[in-house]
């Protein structure tokens, strides 16, 4: 999976769900999305963005190569975002986990995310055994369509099996993996409620704002709390009567 910033719920239950976690750092980066964004609560009601400016955020580059602006000042945004969470009962948690991730003046996104990565599923007792594509050196085809990357980094890494967001059924195609010999499988995360004091719940937000308002050990439990799922049924091709 591509290195997101400080992701929400589900994307720890695919963590949870794997032997071994493949930071996938080598395609093309997509600007707008989670890799150096998130949402957490807004003071004012609902919620808002909070998002580590880069240097070079554009679809020219590769993942790897993505930089920060200034990592300094990303810290002191994200925990300004983060103040109004102060009568949190976790609220000092969440504060040494987002200073552990900022600990570098190291400007690369990817290891940013993965040492968030490191210190959230440290605070709740996740293994998180991963590794970085980029450092692996496979011999990998030099054009690869999205669907393609995930059986190819399998194969040359020996891998059985592959596990992905549910989100992402229309994006593969399970016979490419079977004939692999690598079995496909989908995580689905159960829903998780809770309180948020004065605030209104909003789902699907960052774990640091799940982790503000639970302890650990519940954090842990729900993210444990998914289902795994094969591929849905491909449908025949419709045949061409003209």
């Amino acid at each position: 999976m591509q290195p997101y910033f400080f992701p929400y719920l589900g994307h720890l239950s695919l963590i949870a769900a794997c032997d071994e976690w493949i930071v996938f750092d080598i395609s093309q980066y997509t600007p707008r999305t989670w890799m150096n964004r998130n949402r957490v609560l807004h003071p004012a009601g609902g919620c808002q963005w909070v998002t580590v400016p880069l240097v070079n955020s554009s679809i020219h580059i590769r993942t790897q190569d993505a930089r920060m602006l200034d990592p300094a000042a990303a810290r002191c945004s994200v925990l300004g975002h983060l103040s109004h969470y102060r009568r949190a009962p976790n609220y000092g948690l969440v504060r040494g986990i987002v200073e552990e991730t900022f600990s570098s003046d190291d400007a690369s996104l990817v290891r940013l995310n993965v040492r968030g990565l490191v210190a959230v599923c440290r605070a709740i007792g996740l293994p998180f055994r991963h590794r970085t594509c980029s450092e692996l050196a496979l011999d990998l085809p030099s054009t690869l369509g999205p669907g393609d990357w995930a059986p190819e980094i399998c194969a040359a890494l020996g891998a059985t099996s592959y596990i992905n967001p549910a989100g992402g059924h229309g994006l593969f195609d399970p016979a490419t993996f079977a004939q692999r010999g690598i079995k496909l499988d989908f995580v689905t995360a159960k829903p998780f409620t809770y309180t948020t004091g004065r605030f209104s719940f909003e789902p699907g937000l960052s774990i640091l704002d799940v982790l503000m308002w639970n302890p650990p050990g519940a954090v842990l439990g729900a993210v444990q709390d998914y289902a795994l799922t094969p591929p849905r049924p491909v449908a025949p091709p419709v045949p061409d009567r003209s």
